[in-house]
């Protein structure tokens, strides 16, 4: 048996990613536990977005699909929005309240 080409490995882990993107927004909805919908969507963008820049860059020539830049500047965004809602808020140290 053939060992599949590189590209249908990356097509496999989008359409993997993809499943795995709904699968937690049904278990969300149907169940009301796990990662909030904002959670799973800043989680899998990013990886998402660079799995697509390199689907990009595997054309042989700039007219077979989409630039890759793109992507990765979307990826990068994601990446950027997930540390952000991630990052801990800052909290007034504990004293006495002002009078």
């Amino acid at each position: 048996m053939p060992w599949p080409d590189n590209m249908t490995l990356v097509d496999a882990v989008i359409a993997f990613t993809v499943a795995e993107g709904l699968a937690m927004v049904a278990w969300r909805l149907a169940a009301g536990a796990g990662p909030a919908l904002p959670d799973i969507a800043t989680n899998l963008l990013p990886g998402l977005c660079l799995m697509l820049a390199l689907r990009s860059a595997a054309g042989t020539s700039a007219t077979d699909g989409p630039s890759m830049a793109p992507w990765l500047a979307a990826a990068g965004m994601a990446h950027a929005v997930d540390v952000w809602r991630r990052w801990p808020a800052r909290r007034p140290a504990a004293g006495p309240t002002p009078q």
